[in-house]
């Protein structure tokens, strides 16, 4: 049965968070979007769970449609210098030193921003990849996102400076612009067409990443749940399968998630500060 803490006091939320942890040696940390506010990138979610803009761009769309791409590739160049000025914030900190102190924790995120690696964490699972490389489509080439951000400027320095709300994944809200004349990128290499390494909808989360998690989940004696509504199946499918082999599921999110009627211990409080208080 769900012990739900409703919007408690960080300091409350972070005791009954130190006092569940405790026990365990082996935690499989899942992160989501909420993880990542504090350090300026948008939750995609309302706290019902429910799409606070329209969902990202599907694979078949960037791939078949050209003006889709444009669309993609106008946004994410606008969006992309305060994405990649993110910093890592208090939660992304207190994990790293968290498992840098007991290495056998693991940590597994479905955000794209790398912000838990330049925290300190170890080897981290990004099961939905990262945003600072692109690869191509055609011959596989990747390059760093940075280097692909200077030769867009050069080819659509009419797109530099525009001001546009951030979004979640590393663009910007650009409504109302005729995206046909922006200029989408193409592999150096071979001409090809290029994407963001990270998976789009409509994609497959690449198979070694999924076994990674599960071996991590197999050796794990509990499981939390920080910052994610587990509304993406991708990531609700650890949640059941540590219920499923009897792991207590600790989960720390404001609003619902998908696997709270599942969950031993549910909190509703500020991420950031509560992971800061419960695992100094």
């Amino acid at each position: 049965m769900t012990a739900t803490v409703p919007a408690p006091a960080t300091t409350d939320a972070a005791q009954r968070l130190h006092d569940w942890l405790r026990p365990h040696r082996r935690v499989f940390v899942l992160t989501g979007a909420g993880i990542s506010t504090d350090s300026g990138i948008p939750h995609y979610r309302d706290e019902h769970g429910a799409w606070q803009r329209k969902p990202p761009i599907d694979f078949r769309a960037f791939v078949g449609d050209a003006r889709a791409r444009a669309r993609y590739w106008a946004r994410s160049f606008v969006g992309w210098p305060a994405f990649a000025g993110a910093r890592p914030n208090a939660g992304h900190r207190a994990l790293a030193r968290w498992q840098q102190r007991e290495p056998d924790h693991a940590l597994v995120t479905q955000n794209v921003d790398g912000l838990h690696a330049r925290a300190g964490s170890l080897d981290v699972v990004d099961l939905h990849g990262c945003l600072d490389e692109v690869v191509c489509l055609d011959c596989g080439a990747r390059q760093a996102r940075e280097r692909l951000q200077r030769e867009l400027e050069q080819r659509n320095p009419d797109w530099i400076g525009l001001d546009a709300a951030a979004l979640p994944d590393g663009d910007a809200d650009l409504e109302g612009l005729d995206f046909e004349r922006f200029a989408t990128p193409v592999c150096g290499d071979c001409g090809g067409m290029v994407k963001p390494d990270v998976v789009f909808f409509g994609e497959n989360v690449p198979r070694a990443r999924v076994s990674a998690a599960q071996q991590s989940l197999a050796q794990a004696d509990a499981m939390l749940v920080v910052g994610s509504s587990l509304m993406v199946y991708s990531g609700f499918r650890f949640a059941r399968a540590a219920r499923e082999a009897g792991l207590p599921l600790a989960l720390l999110n404001r609003g619902v998630t998908r696997a709270d009627d599942i969950a031993t211990l549910k909190l509703e409080a500020d991420c950031g500060a509560t992971l800061d208080a419960a695992l100094a």
